[in-house]
Parts: C-alpha cells; sequence; structure tokens
C-alpha cells in the first residue's frame, strides 16, 4: 500500500478488530488493513506539539471549539468505517458532540498533518482523500524538511490550495478568527 509503513493485510479487519488492539502500537485502519503508524520523531513532536499549543492558547481566549494531538478519527467511506490519527485536530463549538473519551465519530473541522519519510503518500493521498470526502473544512501538511505548511480547502470535486506558507510566513485561518501562527517559531 505505501512504501515505509507496515500494513497488516493477512485477513480483512474489522472495526471491532481496530478496538480490540492492545499491542502497544498505533494503527489505522482503511479498507479493511491495519497500517501500523510509527512513533513520531522529535522534530515531528516538536512541530505538533508547537501548533497544538498555539491553537490551545488562542481557544483559551476564544472558547469556540477544542483543539486535540493523536486521538483516533472514525471515518465513513462507501459506507465502511475507517480509523485515522491526525497530528493535530480542531473541532468546533457547535459540533463538539462528536467528540467522545476514546475518538472523534465524525471528521473534524481542521486536520493537521505532519509528514514523515514514511507517511508523506499516506498523508497526502489516502488519509486526504478521506478527509476531503467526510466534510473536513481545511487540511494542513506541513512538511518539516521543507520548513512549510500547504493549506488545503474543499473545492468542488478535490482540494484547492489556499497556499504554502514557509518561516517568513504569520499563517491564519478562517476557522479560528484572529488566530496567527508565526511560522518563524513553528520551524526554530
Amino acid at each position: 500500500m505505501n512504501s515505509g509503513l507496515t500494513v497488516l493485510d493477512d485477513k480483512v479487519y474489522t472495526i471491532d478488530d481496530y478496538m480490540k488492539l492492545d499491542d502497544g502500537n498505533r494503527y489505522e485502519l482503511i479498507g479493511g488493513k491495519l497500517i501500523m503508524v510509527p512513533r513520531a520523531r522529535d522534530k515531528h513532536q516538536d512541530i505538533s506539539l508547537k501548533i497544538a499549543s498555539r491553537i490551545l492558547i488562542y481557544l483559551e481566549q476564544n472558547p469556540i471549539g477544542r483543539v486535540r494531538q493523536d486521538m483516533d478519527v472514525h471515518l465513513k467511506d462507501n459506507g465502511e468505517e475507517k480509523v485515522v490519527g491526525p497530528d493535530v485536530f480542531f473541532v468546533s463549538k457547535d459540533r463538539l458532540h462528536i467528540m467522545t473519551e476514546l475518538y472523534l465519530t465524525a471528521a473534524p473541522d481542521l486536520v493537521v498533518e505532519i509528514l514523515s519519510p514514511s507517511t508523506e503518500s499516506h498523508d497526502r493521498k489516502t488519509k486526504s482523500k478521506l478527509y476531503f470526502q467526510n466534510g473536513v473544512q481545511e487540511y494542513w501538511i506541513v512538511d518539516p524538511q521543507q520548513r512549510n505548511i500547504e493549506v488545503f480547502v474543499p473545492g468542488r470535486h478535490n482540494w484547492e490550495l489556499v497556499g504554502v506558507f514557509d518561516s517568513e510566513d504569520v499563517l491564519a485561518t478562517r476557522l479560528l478568527p484572529g488566530l496567527e501562527i508565526n511560522l518563524k517559531d513553528i520551524f526554530a
């Protein structure tokens, strides 16, 4: 499926199989296959924490939703339930009913994925398609190597690129009015 990722496809895995996993590994469930997602490395975690903390600080002053990291999101695709784990996501206040103690029951408003060599294709293709089909309102792809963030919004049939922002830019989003993230700080 994706080079660099371990895919368990010895049988068709169900959501029940997924929910019973308890081996200490991180997985996503797509197309009846379990995809073992590697633990985030230091740089990846640093960027994820910085983005989530900027959003959290903003939300403490503007309580319009919640930000989370590394929590399961259950999505539908052609009637099949799939499970992904975005690096960072935001859910608006009027949609907090989709959050349970263990996972989201629908797509968040904003999804942030931080690329790594083993997950880039998976994030750009497979997960991107799922996010679009399930109504994510904004999708950020963070590239630590290139030190930039690509911002996408839904178009008629696919994502539309709003822009590519680097360490010289300040990132803002219509989903969090007034939030400004200085990308120099994120990639420092």
